[in-house]
């Protein structure tokens, strides 16, 4: 998809990335505040950094939008899944994808799943979330 700006030129869509795992400083309001940044949208934190993330709905949580996760996965112990406001389990074919490549899950309301992701990181744990934005 093409995304123009004023006086209709085409913009350039980049993909967002901060290299390094930082704690969820805030969420909400359909974004996220770490590192001293705020991005609006959804965020995977993976061994990598803070990449922004496509998904909007759990409906969005799919093989092709993890396969960062699955590239990732020898990094990394646990990923959690924050599904939005609500807990929506996670479908059984990423399930067995997951156990395919070695990646224990728990998904969780996204603010449960931040509030964990946190705990983690301070206990230098190897831990990724893929975190949906909540407004």
């Amino acid at each position: 998809m093409k995304l123009f700006g004023p006086r209709g030129r085409a913009l350039e869509r980049r993909q967002q990335h901060l290299p390094e795992q930082v704690p969820v400083d805030a969420y909400g309001n359909g974004g996220f505040r770490f590192g001293g940044m705020s991005h609006r949208g959804s965020i995977l934190i993976l061994p990598s950094g803070v990449h922004g993330w496509s998904a909007v709905a759990p409906a969005d949580i799919t093989l092709d939008s993890l396969a960062q996760v699955f590239e990732e996965a020898a990094d990394l112990d646990m990923l959690l899944v924050g599904t939005g406001l609500d807990l929506v389990p996670v479908p059984r074919n990423l399930v067995e994808a997951m156990r395919e490549h070695g990646v224990k899950h728990e998904a969780m309301s996204t603010g449960a799943a931040v509030r964990l992701f946190n705990v983690m990181l301070g206990e230098r744990r190897r831990f990724a979330a893929a975190l949906l934005a909540v407004d």
